[in-house]
């Protein structure tokens, strides 16, 4: 495959511009070609070092979620899952996390048992963001999940009250703790708006629009457009709460301001684009982490305190990738000076800092040595980047799949 460049300097748009547009499909062809191997595991997937080799780890839920619905994207946009990763993906769910005893989804499987039987919200949410993508593909066991899912979260981690989810049970759904999030919530929304897209359900819009007028209207707006992350039993933020460092570190995350701006804009447009906070909220969370996050060597700090000072300085890649979605859904729905100079800005970034040109996918931080580097090892993830290559190729803020199943950008 040719190397495609990153875009001309010509004025206008790079969503529009044909350079662009061929240096995004190449890195999406690219990334799904390397994450083939992550279906080569005798059990099930399993995670890959830089080259594509495996590493021992355990499977956990949001990893086998997400190739199903990366890969349910890429074949919406044209591209053939050579590696039947949709249908290993979805028998996985069903036959592997799927809890036949308990109900719901396990955490983690190691050599197809169980490594680790706790109920999260987080994962259960992207059990329903892959079934989502997966009907819109049209994969035939996506009705099943999809139902399934939707009556555990209702079950189990929806509360009507506050108008959120819960956050952790155990296996046999005991409580273990009061700790309440923002990040299963905002992965809630996406998942709930996946599918509103898929099925029409209206319930589902709605209890997205919940979620978001909470952490944005809410919480943002009353942070100097920073969202804590954190909350008690009551909802009530917990400034010294610190957990897992990997989805529950202490302070603000700006890569999840990016991603709730994205989100607000795509349910907005979703429910008809009634009134007009919606762009006004969602540039203040972009242009606050933008503001507070940049680093004088370029790449987005990882977390802030809460007065926007840097906490953790890690320049990992899941956010650039959603400052470039959301950049781009700004500049779709309400362009404003210096949101070109942004994108650009990001890409660049991008292609000197985290993108692998050889063999396809991102490496987790620049300067990335060996297969481990700080947090993470070898190529972690293809969902934050596939979507950072697609969604700018689609014209509209909402029905990516649909609009990628009808361009096909990936077709050969």
């Amino acid at each position: 495959m040719e190397r495609a460049e990153l875009g001309t300097t010509d004025a206008g748009r790079w969503l529009d511009d044909p350079a662009h547009r061929r240096f995004l499909i190449r890195d999406a062809a690219l990334a799904l070609q390397f994450f083939d191997a992550s279906a080569g595991g005798r059990d099930g997937f399993q995670m890959l070092d830089r080259a594509g080799q495996p590493l021992p780890a355990p499977l956990e839920l949001h990893v086998t979620t997400r190739l199903v619905h990366s890969y349910a994207l890429g074949q919406l946009a044209g591209r053939a899952d050579a590696a039947g990763i949709i249908d290993r993906g979805m028998d996985l769910l069903w036959r592997g996390h799927r809890d036949a005893r308990h109900g719901g989804y396990v955490w983690a499987l190691r050599d197809g048992a169980v490594a680790d039987g706790t109920k999260l919200a987080y994962g259960h949410v992207f059990v329903m963001l892959a079934a989502s993508t997966a009907k819109l593909a049209g994969h035939p066991d996506a009705d099943r999940l999809l139902g399934d899912i939707a009556q555990v979260l209702e079950d189990r981690f929806w509360d009507e009250a506050a108008g959120l989810f819960r956050d952790e049970f155990t296996r046999d759904w005991q409580v273990f703790s009061t700790y309440r999030g923002m990040n299963a919530n905002m992965h809630g929304v996406e998942a709930l708006l996946a599918a509103h897209e898929a099925t029409g359900e209206r319930l589902h819009l709605d209890r997205a629009g919940r979620i978001l007028a909470f952490f944005i209207a809410g919480q943002a707006a009353a942070h100097g457009w920073r969202i804590p992350e954190h909350y008690d039993a009551g909802w009530r933020p917990d400034p010294g709460y610190e957990g897992n460092p990997m989805f529950r570190p202490a302070g603000t995350t700006p890569g999840h301001s990016f991603e709730m701006a994205r989100l607000l804009l795509q349910w907005w447009d979703l429910a008809g684009r009634r009134g007009g906070d919606a762009p006004r909220h969602a540039r203040l969370l972009v242009e606050t982490a933008l503001r507070d996050a940049w680093l004088p060597q370029g790449g987005l700090a990882y977390t802030l305190d809460f007065d926007g000072r840097v906490a953790r300085s890690g320049r990992y890649w899941w956010p650039v990738t959603e400052a470039i979605g959301a950049l781009a859904a700004l500049i779709k729905a309400d362009p404003r000076p210096g949101d070109e100079d942004w994108y650009r800005r990001l890409w660049r970034f991008a292609d000197a800092q985290l993108i692998d040109r050889h063999r396809g996918g991102w490496f987790p931080e620049p300067g990335m040595e060996g297969s481990r580097s700080g947090q993470f090892s070898g190529k972690p993830d293809i969902y934050h980047a596939l979507q950072a290559d697609l969604f700018p190729l689609v014209p509209g803020l909402s029905h990516h799949g649909t609009a990628l199943a009808g361009a096909q950008p990936l077709k050969s």
